[in-house]
């Protein structure tokens, strides 16, 4: 695979639904190439892009490969993604790296799900789209119903460019000066629709539609020559926003003459090569054996191992150019989404968007003697997959991992076991529930303990009440009763009391105490004596003050279509949530803004995707804590004392 000029060069990524037929059409594509000499099958685990061994086990895509495709002495640069919405983070870091993107359609499916997602996904990043009706081969297959259920769903900006008369319109629509010559001859020059048609699908006015069959190859060679010339250059790429070394705004040019300058879209992680930085070039010249800075971790770093890859398929390279994506092998400091560039000439471009998880589970290791073992190894499958977090809750001792959805983690997990050796088990997850008081008590701690010699003596009267603050200590004490160097001691004692709570051992919140009165001796009375005598007032005076659990409240954004409104409302009071407002969104949906205890959506990922279709999102952050109902309460009590009890014996 010899180095291309970014003239030469186009980069695009394949999206849609999964099972549209994405790896398939690249497997048509170097066939007809003359790359391979057959043609690989998804369900036979043989195909270029699809290559890892957990992907050849599950039948689909898991992760984003790149496949260049040689064609009329250009590349393309294919990115290709996976189509289950869990893996939406590779979508993003993909849109990243290309000029445009091609949704591919099942001519049999029509629009689905995934086709909507992707088209979401291009607005959202700001890529040019085309539609690429793939599987025409099938039988009772109307492409013309297909191409009228995209128009119906994407508006009048999806055009197939057979149909030159209605597409003049669209693009006359593009340029004020192509709308004058339009209404002036109610048509357009060749030259003027040819200019037109390239701003409208750079702008994403326009996305145009194409047909093939990936199994027959029939229209593949023709799609990848309507790429060729209508997909945005590389070089013809918008300069790209930046900041340089002062954090102040710049913009940084394709330009193969340039200071180097090149993201990090992607991490590998190969069990032969080992880690695998993949890179799109924005700016310069990369070449093997180069040293460059990373600018987010301020750290040098040496190009060593610098080749192109064709799936899992590698070429040694001595250079790549702006425009180009090329594979750096074994950077030690580097990361998904940091920036390359010249130490004196710092450029740091925009980190990598991720969703933030929606599904959590506990996790503990099956063998025992593996949990530093487990945790390193789920960071190492973090630089793959960022979109997956690993957690460690302080309060619960609970290792969390968090993602998309159940089908990423459940890989996390596979790989896991498959590249390090370490298994998993998930068990129920825990709630820092919190306790606090009602009411208020009035009560004596006194510690006394006389063993021969110097004993211990501390007795203290304290007044607790509740808080708007999560503890306040203070003293009312008169005529020395509790001298003021055994004053800190006390509060010590309620500090670390406030830890564990007489309810279930959670920590306690929201309680003001005041040490009024006590008493103390010459000889015995010292700081740990008032330590003790403190935390006896606490454990009786928070179970005489009408103590009660509170329970986080989580804040839920649910974005949702108008079709599934009702559904959706209707199953947030069955999680003891409220709808606390709803904002209508421009185009059609509804954003509801809600609360629910943080104990009742542990599944709400997986159950909102089964109510809207997968159609639904929903982002959730921490509102606020609430007191757990009665008979909820009296449960997690009752649990929390049968675990203690067994454990004691």
């Amino acid at each position: 695979m010899k180095g291309y000029k970014s003239e030469n060069i186009r980069n695009v990524a394949l999206v849609g639904h999964g099972g549209c037929g994405k790896t398939t059409f690249l497997e048509a594509a170097l066939l007809e190439t003359g790359v391979i000499s057959r043609l690989g099958k998804v369900e036979d685990g043989n195909t270029v892009s699809d290559y890892d061994k957990m992907e050849i086990e599950k039948g689909y895509s898991i992760s984003t490969s790149i496949v260049p495709v040689e064609f009329n002495k250009v590349k393309l640069n294919f990115v290709d993604t996976p189509g289950f919405f869990d893996f939406v983070g590779e979508v993003n870091s993909a849109l990243r790296a290309v000029e445009a993107a091609v949704i591919v359609v099942d001519a049999s499916s029509g629009v689905q799900v995934g086709t909507e997602k992707a088209w979401d996904s291009c607005n959202q990043f700001g890529v040019p789209r085309f539609f690429l009706v793939n599987k025409t081969d099938k039988e009772n297959v109307d492409v013309d119903s297909v191409v009228a259920q995209l128009k119906d769903k994407f508006g009048s900006s999806v055009v197939t460019l057979d149909d030159r008369e209605a597409m003049e319109e669209e693009i006359a629509g593009t340029d004020e000066e192509l709308m004058e010559a339009y209404f002036e001859n109610m048509c357009l020059t060749d030259e003027q629709f040819a200019k037109g048609l390239s701003k409208g699908i750079g702008s994403g006015d326009i996305a145009p539609v194409f047909m093939c069959s990936a199994v027959t190859g029939e229209g593949i060679k023709e799609a990848l020559q309507s790429f060729i010339d209508f997909v945005p250059k590389a070089k013809d790429h918008a300069p790209y926003p930046a900041k340089n070394g002062s954090d102040e705004d710049i913009e940084v040019a394709v330009d193969e003459a340039g200071k180097p300058a090149a993201l990090i879209f992607k991490t590998i992680s190969d069990s032969f090569l080992g880690k695998i930085s993949l890179a799109k070039i924005i700016s310069g010249t990369l070449k093997s054996g180069q040293s460059l800075y990373n600018a987010q971790a301020e750290k040098e770093e040496k190009l060593g191992s610098f080749f192109f890859l064709r799936g899992n398929q590698k070429e040694d390279a001595a250079e790549a150019v702006a425009g180009d994506i090329v594979a750096i092998g074994k950077l030690q400091y580097t990361k998904t989404g940091d920036t390359l560039c010249e130490k004196a000439n710092i450029i740091k471009f925009p980190e990598i968007e991720f969703p933030s998880p929606t599904l959590y589970q506990a996790v503990v290791p099956v063998k025992q003697g593996d949990d530093e073992k487990m945790g390193s190894s789920y960071k190492k499958l973090m630089e793959e997959d960022p979109s997956f977090v690993l957690e460690n809750n302080v309060e619960t001792h609970q290792t969390l991992i968090g993602g998309q959805g159940d089908i990423q983690l459940n890989i996390i997990n596979a790989k896991l076991k498959d590249k390090f050796g370490v298994e998993v088990a998930t068990v129920p997850q825990k709630i820092a529930y919190r306790e606090t008081i009602k009411g208020t008590s009035d009560v004596q701690g006194k510690h006394k303990k006389q063993s021969g010699g110097a004993g211990q003596y501390g007795d203290v009267w304290i007044k607790f009440s509740p808080s708007q603050e999560e503890f306040e200590f203070g003293e009312e004490i008169f005529g020395g009763s509790v001298p003021k160097n055994y004053w800190p001691a006390v509060e010590k004692g309620l500090r670390e009391c406030m830890e564990k709570g007489p309810l279930a051992g959670c920590k306690v919140v929201n309680v003001k105490a005041i040490l009024y009165d006590g008493s103390y001796h010459d000889v015995d009375s010292n700081e740990t004596a008032f330590k003790i005598a403190a935390s006896l007032a606490f454990k009786k005076g928070i179970v005489e003050a009408n103590p009660c659990l509170l329970e986080p409240v989580m804040k839920l954004e649910v974005t949702v279509p108008d079709d599934y409104v009702g559904a959706v409302m209707g199953d947030l009071p069955n999680r003891r949530g409220a709808v606390m407002g709803m904002d209508p969104q421009v185009g059609g949906g509804q954003i509801l803004h809600a609360e629910a205890p943080q104990a009742e959506l542990f599944d709400y990922a997986i159950a909102l995707r089964s109510m809207t279709q997968a159609r639904g999102s929903f982002t959730m952050e921490f509102a606020r804590y609430a007191e757990v109902p009665g008979q909820i309460a009296q449960k997690i009590i009752a649990d929390y004392k049968a675990e203690q009890e067994a454990n004691a014996k």
